[in-house]
């Protein structure tokens, strides 16, 4: 019999419906019943292309005797870390406080009377395997300890609070030293030099903050960001992360090489990705293969990601069924090819081709199987186009051009329905507007550097439903399910659709469209911002509201798989001031900066995004000019500038360019006005 998550909007918790375990989502409710009967809440934290969740959920959350003892003892609750990420950015920390790691699942152990955890971990196995106990047996000891321990108890929730509290109350500083900028590029440029034998991460906030570094000539700088940032554009347009056949990225690779995915697909990675692309390109490094994944990853976006009222979906599983009658899905089996298969729907001289471009060999290097994974840089001929192609038909059943629109299996029922090529994964069909904002951000910086006005107007789709939907009861809100919204919006949701609104304000001008509304309504939903989540006592910004369920309120600003909520909005800050010339946002972004500087100083390893906003802060550039002349500016990679088309220019002059609070003598030619860009950007 199906337990209270079959009710739920979210395809996560949905996921574990028909767990034996007493499943409850987050609420009052359950919250309420663990104190009354003084249990301990058992809380797992996951989303649905999480692979060791679905994992998880297979083995020990499905097995009798463990939900059996978990129903007696604990009070089980699931929470979907893409609904609440301010309950997931809380436990996270103190999971990472307790055991040095993070990860998903996310599982700890709370304190009924106040929900302070006690212990944790990640993946839990059903016996006792990889050097772990069984999850019965952490179960069994973790009631034992709480009910026999309590003194010790008391202290490791004591300690774990302490430490909570002390990281959301960060005190400002008014230090913001002369080389703090310098510091903290050199550490994002040096993060994404360093190697290692693990997995290997896009890490998009590190890379576009050490690309902000190319425009310095630091002395002794030890690394070259130019060089390091084209590396990381080449390891994922040419690696195995990238879909060569479909388009898309997934999340990461298992290994240094940048070889075998975990195959999941995250509308987040793929937005930042494109933008960082874009800019790379915008730099000067026109390297062939970023144009290419930008381009499959914008057609993968239409066709399996947009839903039919503008927005897009949130993720796609790593694994899939084989064929219907499989009982449990594999990882990677839409993805991947036997080299039989290739030899089966290639020619022998479009094999050979392949193998010479890719990493082929009949042994594979993934169980077996070929991820495929490119040699070289440089343009694909069109001999080798038509072989992917082939590829592309041998998995979706047609050709590419046939393919425009590819419906989303929402569930393991649909994905077992027949289809005309391999069975697809399933996709999260919710929107998230953190999430969109992202992928809207991508697509507006590559329509503008390469002139794609098709990718302006999916961005612009995608952002009109957000503003004509996520408004209801006078709240913005984070998720919409079938055209319902849910959740009021937290800062990242915020943050990065101001930033959105902004980037597609400043691709309208790329693009010749100077009648753009951008602006006005991130001006709008700023205010809504300050007024709900800025801290007046200590600069920045909450992650969520005030709410009774939370241990701390937290103001993040470390960055993650995402830039960090703060970093981007003291960044719209100083673009706001800009282009309103109104100065109460450049005060809003110092004190906030001060509010972060302690942490800028101490762990500039941990948050690249405040380093972007410094950057923002110091050096930003409004550049006035004709709607002629801004086309070509915006292709180019200028990282602190915004524009605006002033149709009333000094006789003789063809721009403006305003440094801060003070203006550079007019411009009389272009070459000199990019020059005088150059300079301030300095």
């Amino acid at each position: 019999m199906p337990n209270r998550l079959a009710q739920a909007q979210s395809l996560y918790l949905r996921k574990h419906a028909d767990n034996p375990i007493d499943w409850w989502p987050w609420c009052d409710a359950a919250l309420e019943k663990a104190r009354q009967e003084n249990k301990p809440i058992f809380l797992s934290i996951g989303y649905s292309s999480c692979h060791w969740c679905t994992v998880m959920e297979g083995e020990a959350f499905s097995d009798a005797e463990v939900a059996d003892y978990m129903n007696a003892n604990f009070v089980p609750i699931k929470v979907d870390r893409e609904e609440r990420p301010d309950l997931d950015s809380i436990y996270m920390q103190a999971l990472q406080l307790m055991t040095g790691q993070g990860g998903w699942p996310l599982n700890v152990f709370l304190s009924p009377e106040d929900r302070v955890p006690f212990y944790g971990g990640t993946y839990f196995p059903l016996e006792p395997k990889y050097g772990r106990p069984s999850f019965l047996q952490v179960l069994q000891r973790i009631r034992q300890f709480y009910d026999t321990e309590a003194d010790k108890l008391q202290s490791v929730k004591d300690e774990i609070l302490q430490r909570l509290q002390q990281s959301a109350s960060l005190v400002a500083t008014n230090e913001l030293p002369a080389d703090l900028l310098r510091l903290g590029l050199e550490y994002s440029a040096g993060i994404l030099a360093s190697g290692g034998m693990g997995p290997s991460f896009p890490m998009i906030p590190y890379a576009t903050t050490a690309l902000r570094g190319s425009r310095f000539q630091f002395a002794e700088a030890r690394y070259d960001a130019t060089t390091v940032c084209k590396q990381r554009g080449l390891n994922l347009a040419l690696g195995g992360i990238y879909d060569h056949v479909g388009g898309g990225f997934h999340r990461y690779t298992v290994d240094p090489t940048w070889t075998v995915p975990h195959f999941e697909k995250m509308l987040y990675d793929n937005g930042q990705i494109v933008e960082y692309l874009a800019d790379l390109w915008a730099m000067g490094i026109q390297e062939p293969a970023f144009e290419r994944a930008i381009t499959g990853t914008v057609r993968w976006l239409r066709r399996e990601m947009t839903a039919p009222q503008g927005y897009f979906y949130a993720a796609q599983d790593a694994d899939s069924f084989v064929s219907p009658a499989d009982q449990e899905p594999e990882e990677g089996a839409f993805y991947v090819w036997t080299y039989t298969e290739l030899a089966s729907r290639l020619t022998a001289e479009e094999l050979s081709e392949l193998s010479e471009r890719f990493a082929i060999t009949s042994n594979g290097n993934f169980e077996g199987k070929i991820v495929l994974q490119r040699r070289h840089p440089g343009q694909l001929s069109a001999s080798l186009e038509a072989a992917l192609a082939k590829l592309f038909a041998g998995r979706y059943g047609a050709a590419p051009e046939a393919v425009t629109q590819f419906p989303p299996a929402r569930n393991n029922q649909e994905a077992k329905q027949l289809w005309p090529g391999r069975i697809p994964p399933v996709t999260d069909t919710k929107m998230i507007v953190a999430w969109n904002s992202l992928m809207i951000s991508g697509l507006a910086r590559a329509a503008a550097v390469f002139q794609q006005p098709s990718y302006f107007d999916l961005a612009a789709a995608a952002a009109r439903f957000i503003l004509e939907q996520q408004q209801s009861q006078g709240r913005f809100h984070r998720l919409n399910y079938d055209g319902q919204p849910s959740v009021i919006a937290q800062s990242e949701d915020y943050a990065l659709f101001i930033k959105a609104l902004l980037d597609l304000d400043q691709a309208a001008l790329g693009l010749g469209k100077t009648a753009s509304p951008w602006l006005e309504v991130a001006v709008q939903l700023q205010s809504e911002f300050d007024e709900h989540l800025w801290s007046i006592e200590l600069g920045g910004y909450y992650n969520t509201d005030a709410r009774a369920d939370l241990v701390v309120r937290e103001r993040s600003a470390d960055d993650n798989a995402t830039p960090s909520a703060n970093g981007i909005a003291i960044a719209n800050l100083v673009r706001l001031f800009l282009v309103t010339e109104d100065t109460a946002y450049l005060d809003r972004a110092e004190q906030a900066l001060h509010a972060f500087s302690t942490l800028m100083q101490q762990t500039p390893q941990a948050c690249p995004s405040l380093f972007a906003a410094l950057d923002w802060f110091r050096n930003a550039t409004l550049v006035r000019t004709s709607a002629a002349a801004v086309p070509s500016l915006i292709a180019r990679y200028s990282p602190t500038v915004m524009y605006r088309v002033e149709p009333e220019l000094p006789e003789g002059t063809v721009g403006l360019v305003c440094q801060g609070l003070s203006c550079r003598e007019p411009a009389r030619s272009l070459e000199q006005m990019q020059q005088q860009i150059q300079d301030s950007s300095r």
